[in-house]
């Protein structure tokens, strides 16, 4: 079986993130629990715990808001009452604030970058300090990046660099815990994906059908491939692994030129012209 050969069965792990039944968080906590594991949550606030009482069944949640460091204390003291040890964590958060449209890179606001800087990329950071004696001494930390960070999306516009700067960080994170431990620390990063936080990038679904197209097999991402990735890197079979991205995008990296879309978009471009 499947949960034998990654050997997760028996283990816990605690998952930040979870929004409603779109999120990754959410559907990386299905495919956990169907493998054996003892899933504990972490929501954003007390009305996010209610909301999502339903779908996430008895499993333990704990409210922590990462963009103060008060309650991220406050939790890891809630954690150390109740559980010795956690064999892995999942950072699944991610915050941008688009009310004001897209904008040229170049007139992005200092607060409006800085604060998704602060939720985006330094809570890894601030976790793991604040876990750290809870971390088990082989434990394997999985945050959820993006496919690539070098292709310069207007509309996704400053959590580009954002999420750059969250895959730097797993260096990082992995050689200091290296003095004392060998907990692991590595992303998911998959391509386009249909969840309700993406809905809120001014236009995500051009770009997210654009996406599907270019994969080499011609259909999107699932969420529930990302959540078999995560799974796989928080498990012992991936303890080669550290300080990586795992790409899932369906091999769209290697597609952009795919004739399809060229002659897609030749046919676009020369609609209605007349030849000479």
């Amino acid at each position: 079986m499947v949960t034998d050969f990654l050997q997760l069965e028996g283990r816990r792990v605690l998952v930040f993130g979870v929004a409603n039944r779109k999120s990754v968080a959410y559907h990386i906590g299905q495919v956990l629990t169907e493998a054996g594991i003892e899933v504990v949550y972490v929501v954003r606030s007390e009305e996010r715990r209610q909301s999502v009482a339903k779908l996430l069944g008895d499993a333990a949640v704990f409210v922590c808001d990462v963009e103060h460091q008060d309650q991220i204390d406050r939790l890891a003291g809630e954690l150390a009452e109740q559980y010795d040890q956690f064999q892995g964590v999942v950072h699944s958060i991610a915050f941008g604030d688009y009310s004001e449209g897209p904008k040229p890179f170049h007139e992005t606001d200092r607060a409006q970058m800085l604060r998704a800087f602060d939720i985006s990329c330094f809570s890894l950071v601030a976790i793991a300090r604040v876990l750290k004696p809870l971390l088990a001494q082989d434990a394997s930390v999985v945050t959820i990046s993006i496919s690539t960070t070098r292709m310069a999306s207007e509309n996704y516009g400053f959590m580009a660099p954002i999420k750059a700067a969250l895959d730097s960080s797993l260096a990082f994170l992995a050689k200091s815990f290296s003095r004392f431990s060998q907990v692991r620390f590595n992303a998911v990063a998959p391509g386009l994906l249909k969840t309700s936080a993406s809905a809120g990038i001014p236009g995500y679904v051009d770009s997210y059908l654009y996406a599907e197209c270019a994969t080499l097999r011609g259909r999107a991402i699932q969420t529930d491939e990302v959540a078999s990735a995560v799974a796989f890197l928080l498990s012992p079979r991936s303890s080669g692994i550290n300080a990586q991205r795992v790409v899932v995008d369906g091999g769209m990296e290697v597609n952009y030129f795919d004739q399809r879309l060229v002659e897609g978009f030749l046919r676009g471009d020369q609609g209605g012209e007349t030849s000479d």
